[in-house]
């Protein structure tokens, strides 16, 4: 089949696409900004608030509520369109970072971080379906690229900015700054908003696929009401069960009565999340059957290597080798400029017509265990802070050929009336597995809080590396049943 001439392909710049464009990556780097200036001040929250104990809990109380938003956020997408979902992420960003701002203890910060999960969620399952219904097929991969690039920014500037306002006027001030930003883009998101999800039209079925085990229907009263109750109940327990195997988690290493009780609320967390996952997960996820399930699967053991890794790097260059705020985020910035990078080359044209989606993800996993064995070393003292950051931006490079190769390569394998479930999906996935990642590091961190060595970070990253091996052996099945 010919190939239309260049002038004719389809481009982000142009007219009828550029105002979605422009909103779309305005929203993505406010909340890379928001990401990166809490991970960089974290470290100094916990320790100010008294509340280092309740590290691994702050750490995961967004991916918490994550699991209940993105399911949310799924359903009500294939039903309403992606615009109120995504203005419902707006109200609960707000809310979130008004609550953290003002937290007078540890424990009502972690309160505004649920917020912040819950509005991350809508975010991600809104845009994703906006892409889907906004753009044509050839310009999603590179729009997926451009949120990559929205990062950018945010981790040159968001780290150590956000570090020196710590140390200079106060931690708090970098949430009320978020809340400052996102008045300017909502206004520019807005129009894009309605115009494409004008553009877009109705939900186009009321009728499940019969091609894909999770799709759901999409009319209010059709049969698939029944089973978006059904799934958002699950959700509900899923998140719930993490709840309490993050709370179980931070109380198990205490004295007195707190230990018992920590140990209860794991085993109660695990019975209410195994039961969950396989209700709300696509069928032949925990198998890691070919297709849409290998693909969820893969995002979460992607969550699992590199969001565990990440979270911990700030904390572990502040307690092992003593770098303030400013110089612990580098390793953020570190992130942001890598994952971009590795983005930006899975998107290209060329990478897109000669590779296929199982190479992508073989060579991004690949990358992303090789790299996650620097800060391993690090944390061992076996190799300069240099070297180890330097392997850290392989492991960037890494996750971003195979985040947004796992995104896009979702909406392929979906229909239409799917793409909201399939995609948050994928999303939660990898939410549930760093809430119990970070459920166990933060039992870990709270068992030790007096002193932190290097050896405790060091097993605790091992793990990761160990998640990314299993990503790297998932790939082909990730694919497809042809890969």
């Amino acid at each position: 089949m010919a190939t239309a001439p260049p002038e004719t392909r389809p481009s982000l710049l142009a007219r009828e696409h550029l105002p979605f464009a422009t909103g779309a990556v305005a929203l993505v780097t406010l909340g890379a900004f928001e990401n990166r200036a809490v991970s960089t001040v974290l470290p100094t929250v916990a320790r100010d608030l008294d509340g280092l104990w309740l590290f691994g809990a702050a750490s995961a109380a967004p991916l918490v509520t994550f699991v209940v938003a993105t399911t949310v956020a799924g359903l009500w997408s294939d039903r309403r369109g992606p615009r109120p979902v995504l203005l419902a992420g707006m109200a609960s960003f707000v809310a979130g970072q008004l609550i953290s701002g003002l937290a007078p203890t540890m424990i009502a910060f972690v309160g505004g971080r649920l917020l912040g999960g819950l509005a991350e969620g809508l975010f991600d399952v809104g845009l994703t379906v906006l892409v889907a219904r906004a753009l044509p097929p050839s310009l999603r991969p590179k729009v997926f690229a451009t949120f990559a690039a929205a990062w950018v920014l945010p981790s040159l500037l968001g780290p150590s900015v956000a570090g020196l306002i710590a140390e200079h006027v106060g931690w708090r001030a970098v949430f009320l700054i978020g809340v400052a930003l996102l008045g300017p883009v909502a206004a520019l998101l807005r129009p894009a908003m309605t115009s494409a999800q004008a553009r877009s039209g109705p939900p186009p079925s009321d009728t499940p696929s019969a091609d894909t085990p999770s799709a759901v229907a999409s009319s209010s009263d059709g049969p698939g009401a029944p089973a978006r109750s059904r799934a958002a109940g699950w959700a509900v327990l899923a998140a719930t069960g993490l709840a309490t195997l993050t709370a179980g988690g931070s109380l198990l290493p205490r004295g007195g009565l707190e230990g018992p009780v920590g140990g209860l609320l794991v085993l109660a967390g695990v019975a209410a999340l195994v039961p969950s996952l396989r209700a709300i997960l696509p069928a032949g996820t925990l198998t890691g059957a070919p297709g849409i399930p290998a693909l969820t699967a893969a995002r979460g053991l992607l969550g699992a290597a590199f969001g565990t890794t990440g979270g911990l790097l700030p904390l572990m260059l502040t307690e092992v080798h003593h770098y303030g705020p400013a110089a612990a985020g580098v390793s953020l910035t570190i992130t942001g400029l890598f994952w971009a990078l590795g983005s930006q080359v899975q998107g290209l044209r060329v990478v897109q017509e000669r590779t296929s989606v199982a190479t992508r993800l073989r060579v991004g996993f690949g990358l992303l265990t090789l790299g996650l064995l620097g800060p391993v070393a690090l944390s061992l003292e076996v190799v300069t802070t240099w070297l180890g950051l330097a392997a850290w931006a392989v492991a960037g490079i890494g996750i971003g050929i195979t985040s947004p190769a796992i995104s896009n390569h979702v909406l392929t394998l979906s229909t239409e009336a799917d793409q909201g479930r399939n995609s948050a999906a994928s999303f939660l996935a990898p939410s549930v597995t760093q809430a119990v990642a970070f459920a166990a590091s933060g039992a870990v961190i709270a068992w030790r809080a007096d002193q932190l060595g290097g050896g405790l970070f060091a097993v605790i990253m091992a793990g990761s590396v160990v998640a990314g091996a299993a990503g790297l052996a998932l790939a082909r099945r990730a694919a497809g049943p042809a890969a």
